[in-house]
């Protein structure tokens, strides 16, 4: 049973940081590329930030670039992301998964996200 949950959300002032985690199991994690993912209410769910099966390479949004940071431990089979300088903006549920993942593994692969909110 493929599990994601994600974890490390909470409320902080604007430009300040939190790290979030996501602990994989149920398949081979180091197998397959993983993302990033936020909801804001009311908006499309937006891809945030992926990074290759070995970490070799990473991609993110315009809006994040230069403040988030993804990366993976493969021994843990946990993917993070470092978010830095947040804004307003960027207040959303926060999910990892990736295309191959669905793919695979279907929409159930999708676990509960987590809460950011940036707010003075």
């Amino acid at each position: 049973q493929v599990q994601l949950v994600e974890s490390g959300g909470g409320l902080v002032q604007p430009g300040g940081s939190l790290r979030l985690s996501c602990a994989a199991s149920g398949f081979t994690f180091s197998r397959y590329t993983m993302s990033w993912y936020r909801q804001a209410p009311g908006k499309e769910r937006e891809l945030v930030a992926r990074i290759g099966s070995a970490g070799g390479w990473t991609n993110y949004a315009d809006s994040v670039k230069g403040r988030f940071t993804i990366s993976r431990d493969n021994a843990k089979n946990t993917v993070y992301l470092q978010m830095n300088s947040l804004k307003p903006e960027d207040t959303a549920v926060y999910f990892c998964n990736d295309g191959d993942i669905l793919y695979a593994f279907g929409n159930d692969s999708w676990g509960q996200g987590t809460q950011v909110t940036v707010s003075a």
